[in-house]
């Protein structure tokens, strides 16, 4: 539980918008490692993935969910955050708004805020999927009035026969396990 209040402790809502940054390359920890040095804050969701130990026993280590995407807070200055892609020395590309335009997707404070909530790796009823995935699952936007997600917002969705709050991003999404009794429609959230 310690660790739960750590990791929601070090998650600060400062109102900068987040780009989605595609790797083309397995080094995701140097890419990591280049952002951090080039001053930039990064974020990868990770979990825990059970693994045998040197003597036989399970134990659990972070894993990232997808190896091939890493979010990255934003400048001041675009021009200068395009300078250091370019720099880069690893293959990547950062999403767009669309396949035709030159303007990179960002990711609203608000919503990488609550995305970066849901990522908790101490969370355990939680599924990660794909954009394409996300979009043609069916719900209602709605607002969790209580329970331990209150505040957070997303889509009410159906898997398994359970219900899910589903948060969406450029490039991944993030269901997790909810009650829909604590749930409101958006409309009614006041």
């Amino acid at each position: 539980m310690a660790e739960a209040a750590r990791y929601t402790e070090e998650i600060v809502d400062d109102g900068a918008s987040w780009y989605a940054v595609r790797l083309f390359t397995l080094r995701l920890e140097d890419v990591r490692t280049f952002f951090r040095e080039q001053g930039l804050e990064c974020f990868i969701p990770e979990k825990y993935i059970d693994i045998e130990g040197h003597n036989g026993r399970p134990r659990q280590v972070l894993r990232p969910v997808v190896r091939n995407l890493i979010f990255v807070k934003q400048l001041a200055d675009e021009k200068l955050f395009r300078k250091i892609i370019q720099t880069a020395n690893y293959k990547i590309s950062v999403l767009r708004k669309s396949k035709d335009s030159q303007e990179y997707a960002l990711i609203p404070h608000g919503q990488m805020y609550e995305f970066r909530l849901m990522c908790n790796p101490e969370i355990t009823m939680r599924k990660f999927l794909s954009s394409e995935e996300a979009r043609m699952k069916a719900g209602d936007e709605v607002y969790v009035r209580f329970g331990p997600l209150k505040g957070l917002s997303g889509r009410l969705v159906r898997s398994s026969k359970k219900y899910y709050l589903l948060k969406e991003v450029p490039g991944l999404s993030v269901m997790l396990k909810v009650s829909r009794w604590c749930c409101v429609p958006v409309e009614k959230k006041r």
